[in-house]
């Protein structure tokens, strides 16, 4: 992580001299990112709530690689677990967020971890529990977790791996009475948001982020289904140079409309126990390698992924070498490999 940067006093002491530089040379390793969904949420949007605080960072926003134009949070990254089967409609705070993931859970479900950081919606949900899965998606941003809670297994898991989260309870959780349990769940991130402990640094690079001429493009693909179980298909069409997730449950304007899809095809482990159905929970083991697509523009690539722990964040690369992800706002698809059941089916 790198620390913000603090304004020099007397520009024209050599020691000024000596900070300013240290300063820009480590600001241009920083990479970074910019909220919202279907384009930037403006601060001036009435369901949007502008961060407090903060410094000016000369470099990209870490969840979209775009460049900074204002202060950077004095919060860290938030990931709320929201709910992404039927009964979660309407889905609220997803066209807030920086960078969505979906990964599946048990019942051949699957669930988002809907990243916050640059725009706070003023609530999100509805809220639902984590998954040991989560240690390797909110690590490499070193963020906190929003959930209604986990299972005792999971919340051990979590607390060794040093994961910071909110259960139920918390600052900010409200039960909405037009919603039925346990899909009434939701939380005002801002209020949240504010308790939290002020953070000094910004997270590293989420992704390996590039330029739009870094893409070079490969075979065309405009219809996308992310296959993650028989009970589960996440469809998307591109459309007006974005992504269209067909079958959303967030709310009318409500939607994460994303510039990429980067599906990461993953290996399925056994979490050890059973949720209150009776299912086997799996687990999303997101480190190692595999093989990933990245949709862009209408188009495909394809190559290798690697994550050397759960720790660190993905690298990309492809016979020519190593691949970066075009700055903008991303949906990462966590879909099982062949051997988890898990298909991607693109076309034309």
């Amino acid at each position: 992580m790198t620390s913000r940067a603090r304004a020099s006093r007397g520009p024209g002491s050599r020691s000024a001299r000596l900070v300013a530089a240290l300063t820009a040379a480590a600001l241009s390793l920083t990479l970074a990112a910019c909220g919202g969904g279907s384009g930037s949420a403006s601060a001036k949007e009435p369901d949007s709530q502008p961060v407090a605080g903060g410094v000016k960072l000369a470099a990209l926003w870490p969840l979209t690689g775009q460049p900074v134009n204002g202060p950077t949070p004095d919060h860290p990254v938030l990931v709320t677990k929201i709910d992404n089967t039927a009964n979660s409609q309407p889905q609220l705070g997803l066209r807030q967020a920086d960078l969505i993931t979906e990964e599946l859970v048990e019942g051949g479900m699957t669930r988002l971890a809907v990243f916050f950081y640059q725009h706070l919606p003023k609530t999100a949900g509805p809220v639902r529990s984590m998954r040991a899965s989560d240690i390797g998606i909110v690590k490499p941003a070193h963020a906190v977790i929003v959930a209604s809670g986990a299972a005792p297994p999971t919340l051990g898991r979590l607390k060794a791996a040093g994961v910071t989260f909110f259960q139920e309870g918390g600052p900010g959780y409200f039960r909405e009475s037009s919603r039925r349990a346990p899909y009434n769940l939701m939380v005002e991130i801002p209020k949240l948001a504010r308790t939290l402990k002020k953070k000094a640094v910004v997270p590293a690079s989420y992704l390996p982020w590039g330029k739009e001429s870094d893409f070079t493009g490969g075979q065309p693909a405009t219809s996308v289904r992310a296959i993650f179980s028989r009970s589960h298909t996440t469809s998307w069409r591109y459309q007006g140079g974005k992504y269209h997730n067909d079958n959303s449950f967030a709310a009318d304007g409500q939607r994460f409309v994303p510039d990429s899809l980067l599906v990461v095809r993953v290996r399925l482990g056994d979490a050890g126990y059973l949720d209150p159905a009776g299912n086997p929970v799996p687990e999303t083991i997101y480190a190692g390698r595999g093989q990933f697509e990245l949709f862009h523009k209408g188009q495909v690539v394809r190559g290798t992924w690697k994550k050397a722990s759960k720790q660190t964040p993905i690298q990309l690369s492809t016979a020519a070498g190593p691949l970066k992800v075009p700055a903008g706002h991303v949906w990462v698809e966590l879909v099982p490999n062949a051997k988890g059941g898990g298909q991607v089916i693109s076309t034309k």
